[in-house]
């Protein structure tokens, strides 16, 4: 089944040791989540890992036997490596879960992971988080590898995993900025490019400042603007920020209807030039968006008043 990249929202990280990912999972928790990530890797201390394979073994199982609900979130585990992830499809009912996500995906790995799961439905979240990430023509190698691979339509998105990268280079989220305004700014920029330009999606980095949501809203502002398709959330006060502004402005709404509906070349609305060509791909996401996560008509509202 093909999944729509906007589909993932705000996607929330969970480590696999706590109790209640079943409710999660289950949309009986947080009833607005679209996608969430059961997380074996760096959530889950290395004493508390067998716990931690022991408990998702339970919520497969519960999950499996929910799996036709319609209304719950894609489900994704996050195992900490490829032994681990080959333990899991052998031995766990993955009926009830969407898909991996991979950790510390490169070329190098991209065959394993195609192997572990060639025999499955999971559908794949690699997450770019390597020392290579931050090679540009490292990154174009990898593109084209995943854009000619005869499983990339299991791609729903690629992860840009923030704080591994800043890792890599020894330093940390800013309290005060954004991350648009540290290194990973050119990193951003450079895989939306390199991955975008050959049709894959990106998802943002996780917003590690939970009591900061003004500066939460000004990074994603920025995640629009480079095209990013979702945000991983680590806490569930940031997941209606992170939806809100995914919604589309009535009057973003409007130019795409123009756009999809234009039999001009080229014309000009409110203030702006509209070339329908080359719009085109930019309005089908809006129209996309506008789907899963409603219209804003605040802005009509306030030009009423």
């Amino acid at each position: 089944m093909k999944y729509s990249p906007f589909a993932l929202g705000a996607t929330l990280y969970m480590p696999a040791t706590r109790d209640d990912i079943v409710a999660a999972a289950t949309g009986r928790k947080i009833p607005s989540l679209k996608s969430m990530v059961i997380c074996l890797e760096d959530a889950v201390a290395d004493n508390d890992v067998e716990f931690a394979l022991n408990n998702l073994q339970l919520i497969t199982k519960e999950l499996a036997q929910k799996k036709s609900m319609s209304s719950k979130p894609l489900v994704f585990i996050r195992p900490r490596n490829t032994e681990m992830a080959k333990y899991i499809v052998a031995n766990y009912d993955l009926s009830g879960v969407n898909g991996f996500v991979f950790p510390k995906f490169t070329l190098d790995s991209l065959e394993d992971w195609a192997q572990i799961t060639s025999d499955t439905h999971l559908i794949w979240m690699p997450t770019l988080e390597t020392r290579d990430v931050f090679d540009a023509s490292e990154m174009q190698k990898l593109a084209t590898a995943l854009s000619i691979h005869p499983m990339k339509d299991r791609i729903i998105a690629l992860r840009i995993g923030g704080n591994d990268l800043m890792s890599v280079i020894g330093v940390r989220r800013s309290r005060t900025a954004t991350i648009y305004q540290g290194p990973l700014s050119y990193v951003i920029k450079m895989l939306t490019c390199t991955f975008g330009a050959l049709g894959f999606s990106l998802t943002s980095p996780v917003f590690e400042l939970i009591e900061k949501p003004e500066l939460l809203q000004e990074e994603i502002e920025q995640d629009l603007i480079h095209g990013l398709v979702g945000k991983t959330a680590i806490h569930p006060t940031q997941i209606e920020y992170i939806q809100n502004a995914w919604m589309v402005d009535h009057a973003e709404y409007e130019d795409t209807l123009r756009i999809i509906n234009s039999t001009k070349a080229v014309y000009q609305h409110a203030g702006a030039m509209c070339e329908p060509a080359t719009h085109r791909q930019w309005a089908k996401n809006i129209l996309e968006r506008s789907k899963l996560f409603g219209i804003n008509h605040t802005d009509m509202e306030s030009l009423s008043i």
